[in-house]
């Protein structure tokens, strides 16, 4: 079985012909490490090959992995998020990926509100269209992001979208490409009064594609834990 480290070290090879091939520094590039089908021992081999950044998308199960590793990393929920687990996530999650309805923000300001912190949020574009798939459709975007500025204990990092799971690359870029320009086209109208920076997006499949087309946190599970 191929070590966790030598694992990793494809995946930053990879990286860096990705970025070599666009002129982009990978110091932007933020790997999260996907551990949602592994148990804590393997999520503490990921912590100790130096990969900070965890993802996890099941409430009960990733907080009593993130109990068990006394804080360490960085946690990220980068799955679908009911407004009923929003108290399990909120404190020990710095980042969520999910954010596309005004309920889950309700919940969220609340919880961040009682606990006295900022959550850093993405707000997940449906940008495919596929009925699978959650996430805002794009062009209600704006408006969306005019009623999450309402909520002071939620910081917009960026967005996140998940492509189509194909192989065909000229099928996905597209998908990418897409939410870097609503990115761009969200900083041009000045909702926010800070700049959205971030774009989660790229999995194992295709996050080379996705840095290609501008991604600043990648998800990736099965390259690193096969």
């Amino acid at each position: 079985m191929v070590s966790i480290t030598a694992n990793i070290q494809i995946v930053q090879d990879k990286i860096e012909q990705a970025c070599k091939r666009i002129g982009r520094d990978t110091e932007e590039i933020n790997v999260i490490a996907v551990t949602k089908y592994v148990n804590v021992e393997k999520t503490e081999e990921v912590l100790n090959a130096g990969l900070q950044h965890i993802g996890e998308n099941r409430p009960q199960q990733a907080v009593s992995k993130y109990d068990q590793l006394q804080e360490r990393g960085i946690w990220h929920f980068i799955g679908n998020l009911q407004t009923r687990k929003v108290k399990q996530v909120i404190g020990k999650f710095e980042y969520i990926h999910s954010l596309d309805r005004i309920a889950l923000a309700e919940e969220i300001e609340k919880r961040a509100k009682y606990l006295g912190i900022k959550v850093k949020c993405f707000i997940q574009v449906n940008v495919s269209g596929e009925e699978s798939k959650s996430g805002i459709d794009p062009d209600k975007l704006i408006q969306f992001s005019r009623e999450v500025k309402q909520f002071e204990s939620i910081e917009v990092v960026g967005l996140m979208t998940m492509a189509p799971l194909t192989e065909n690359i000229e099928v996905i870029r597209p998908h990418f490409r897409r939410l870097r320009e609503l990115r761009d086209y969200l900083n041009e109208q000045q909702i926010f009064d800070y700049l959205v920076k971030e774009l989660s997006m790229g999995m194992s499949n295709d996050f080379e594609i996705a840095i290609e087309e501008g991604a600043t946190f990648v998800r990736l599970g099965s390259i690193l834990l096969k």
